[in-house]
């Protein structure tokens, strides 16, 4: 019982120090003026979103990865 009481401390504490990452991501992101597609959390079928005018926000069905999705743009030589 202690083993998974500890496993599930480790994943709680990964995903709060992966929140602050990708959400440092957008913070910056959007500072810079880049456009931000997607900002969600996990991977798969979509439980839940919101779409503004410039981001679509989601909660996914497996919570095992945050990410920031945004426009990446060509370089010009």
């Amino acid at each position: 019982m202690g083993f998974i009481i500890t496993a599930l401390k480790i994943i709680v504490i990964l995903g709060f120090l992966v929140l602050i990452h990708e959400t440092g991501h957008f913070l910056v992101a959007r500072l810079c003026k880049i456009k931000v597609n997607e900002f969600a959390i996990g991977f798969g079928p979509i439980i839940w979103k919101k779409e503004t005018i410039n981001t679509k926000y989601a909660i996914r069905l497996i919570p095992l990865r945050w990410f920031c999705k945004y426009v990446r743009r060509r370089r010009t030589l």
